[in-house]
């Protein structure tokens, strides 16, 4: 086995403006920010791309902006640090439950939310909150800036919505309002939280007098691609959020979900645990919804 990358060139880029003219010039080139999951790649030769453009020192990408519609987290914000921000925890549970459980210690430290979207690996923790919270993402190119919706974005494994010369330079995530609450659980390695999702749910849930009006699930792990569970989360929509109605709900996770099986698990297995851990998920962020629709009335 190869524990070496091939031989590449090596970009420092100064301003984002640098950035893009590296990728420009060099069409196979890679964006290097945390490399937390490019260097493993390069070093098994799986990847090998000619050109690195490092935009670990670019000013301005390492910020999480709070404003009153929500929050944007730029290109160079850690895992960690959305794991422990404040006001991502009040408003935006679900990401900074799949934050805090994201790889190791290690990967938190130096990964990087918009390097993981990105990656757009289809066992990746915080791809799913990102849709079920309805996130934004934020490509530039020396075109200019522009959106894409985070359930257009992930388009196969490994293969996301952005374009040759485009940066994923940021992610918008809306904050909690009144009667909105959100969560996310896993199935990690050895039965726990640990490494990349054998299956993983994430679920947003939004009450008005005591009645689910909208609610989104996504799964992560059991496909070929983080993917709104929409038959399940309808299900919930118009009910009082009860246990019964939580549980028919989290009975439909994985039916209109094309499965696979990998080294892990079955089908069938992937099948039952997206059943278990989006009714986990749907419990959390219904207790929290209604906590705040109460708090709203009172």
């Amino acid at each position: 086995m190869k524990v070496f990358p091939r031989s590449f060139d090596y970009r420092l880029a100064r301003d984002i403006g640098e950035a893009l003219a590296a990728l420009a010039d060099n069409p196979d080139a890679k964006i290097l920010a945390g490399g937390m999951s490019l260097i493993p790649m390069m070093k098994l030769r799986l990847l090998s791309p000619p050109v690195l453009v490092d935009i670990g020192r670019v000013p301005g990408l390492g910020e999480i902006a709070e404003s009153a519609g929500g929050y944007e987290i730029g290109a160079l914000v850690r895992h960690r640090d959305v794991a422990a921000n404040p006001g991502l925890t009040a408003g935006a549970t679900a990401l900074s439950e799949a934050a805090s459980w994201t790889g190791d210690v290690q990967v938190r430290n130096r990964g990087t939310l918009c390097g993981a979207l990105a990656h757009a690996d289809s066992a990746a923790d915080q791809t799913a909150a990102v849709l079920a919270l309805g996130g934004t993402l934020v490509a530039e190119s020396s075109a200019g800036r522009r959106t894409i919706a985070a359930d257009e974005f992930f388009v196969d494994a490994f293969t996301s919505a952005l374009q040759e010369a485009e940066i994923l330079v940021g992610v918008r995530i809306p904050r909690a309002g009144h009667g909105e609450g959100s969560s996310y659980r896993k199935l990690g390695g050895r039965g726990g939280t640990d490494g990349f999702a054998i299956a993983g749910s994430a679920a947003w849930v939004r009450f008005e007098d005591s009645t689910v009006v909208d609610a989104r699930v996504a799964l992560t792990g059991v496909s070929t691609r983080p993917l709104l569970a929409v038959t399940s989360a309808a299900a919930l929509v118009g009910t009082d959020g009860s246990t019964a109605a939580i549980q028919a709900a989290a009975a439909l996770a994985a039916d209109d979900i094309t499965l696979i099986a990998d080294l892990q698990a079955s089908e069938d297995y992937k099948a039952h645990i997206a059943r278990v851990l989006t009714e986990r998920a749907l419990e959390a962020a219904v207790r929290r919804a209604m906590d705040t629709d109460e708090a709203g009335r009172a």
